[in-house]
């Protein structure tokens, strides 16, 4: 049985836009930028209680980051706001220039990340972005699992100095993390102890994995689930811990194959604790138009998958 349940469900971006209101309320240093999209990205609560600290650049993502970054030197705390594919893909070098390059404690924040964005399609359908931001020196890089997760990740992003990457997403999920659960930048959160396999999951498919640990739990398997909501810096800690005890590991991200969670707990374990492991993620591929459930089906990111990766990584023992 799933040790965790829900009675409703929301899309994390409004856990993004209630976290926003919060930090806003409590330091008069945020501002929020947005490019065009304020009702996408949750955003119009933060307009309306704060209109002299909200500013809208319009269809110019790449003029956004400039404006963020130079905003930072007068010691504002900058969150942009825009879709994931045109926070991270259309202005990577305005990022890596004015952002990381100096340092620049702006919180770049994207919304309608992944397959699960749905019927907008794969131009839109962003599955390289944790990759990229990843690889940026000093980026840290949060993927929360719901609503009550994200909205807590926007409160930590705040109080966190230096620049980071928040990518959240556009559907309606379970919203199973108690509003009171302690968050951590940095810190894996467990929330299902096993002895059989590790399942290391970010973002929507922590909720896959739970409900993956259940079915194998009837099976006899007891796998231990770990939510991984910050990629970088990686809870390497946490990772060996795990694997440790398991002996094997089952990763799973809406998110490329290569350059995602699962390369970085593969460097972990290639480096300190070889083990066998099997990637759940989408394979070299770009998505497309359709029902999100039903991408995560198509591109083998449901429950089911990870039931069929944990029996296999399991003979590899």
């Amino acid at each position: 049985m799933n040790p965790f349940s829900f009675t409703e469900k929301k899309d994390t971006r409004s856990g993004f836009g209630a976290g926003l209101v919060e930090l806003g309320r409590s330091n008069a240093n945020v501002v929020a930028l947005c490019a065009d999209l304020t009702g996408s990205l949750k955003m119009d609560a933060f307009k309306k209680e704060f209109p002299d600290r909200f500013f809208q650049v319009g269809i110019a993502e790449a003029n956004m980051i400039g404006l963020a970054a130079g905003m930072t030197i007068g010691g504002k705390i900058p969150f942009t706001g825009t879709f994931a594919n045109f926070s991270t893909g259309r202005v990577y070098d305005q990022i890596r220039q004015s952002v990381a390059y100096s340092g620049k404690n702006v919180k770049i924040c994207a919304s309608h990340a992944g397959l699960t964005l749905g019927e907008d399609g794969a131009t839109h359908q962003i599955l390289e972005d944790i990759g990229m931001m990843k690889m940026l020196p000093g980026m840290t890089v949060v993927v929360p699992c719901d609503f009550n997760q994200t909205k807590a990740a926007t409160i930590a992003l705040g109080n966190h100095e230096g620049p980071a990457y928040l990518r959240f997403g556009r559907p309606t999920w379970p919203v199973f993390i108690p509003s009171d659960r302690p968050f951590t930048l940095g810190k894996a959160d467990l929330l299902i102890e096993g002895t059989d396999v590790s399942i290391f999951a970010c973002g929507h498919l922590v909720w896959e994995a739970l409900e993956a640990a259940a079915a194998l739990h009837e099976k006899g398997i007891h796998a231990e689930v770990i939510n991984v909501h910050t990629i970088k810096p990686l809870d390497i800690e946490a990772v060996i811990r795990s694997v440790a005890k398991t002996k094997c590991a089952v990763t799973c991200e809406e998110h490329q194959m290569n350059g995602g969670l699962g390369d970085s707990i593969a460097q972990v374990l290639a480096a300190q604790l070889p083990a066998p492991m099997e990637m759940i993620a989408v394979k070299d591929s770009f998505g497309e138009s359709g029902k999100p459930i039903d991408l995560l089906k198509k591109y083998g990111l449901s429950a089911s998958n990870i039931i069929s990766a944990a029996e296999k990584v399991l003979t590899r023992k």
